[in-house]
């Protein structure tokens, strides 16, 4: 399953914001320098849906606040 996910990096609240059926708004604290908004988005898709954050891998967009997200329910057993 792939997701789209607009991310705001360094704010003082995380939060997540379902905008529609496969696309999301998710604020993280972490900033967006070495890979590190990128990794608590990871974790923060993974306990939504909750399964692994290895389940979960970037497709497109390591360096935009727009990302693709491709979110395998099935490694998860």
């Amino acid at each position: 399953m792939f997701i789209k996910v607009r991310v705001v990096a360094g704010v003082k609240k995380e939060e997540v914001k379902k905008k529609g059926e496969d696309t999301y708004l998710i604020s993280v604290r972490e900033p967006a320098e070495r890979n590190m908004a990128n990794r608590r988005v990871c974790e923060i898709v993974a306990s939504l849906f909750e399964i692994n954050v290895k389940s979960v891998r970037i497709i497109s967009g390591y360096q935009s606040p727009n990302k693709i997200l491709s979110v395998n329910f099935k490694e998860d057993h």
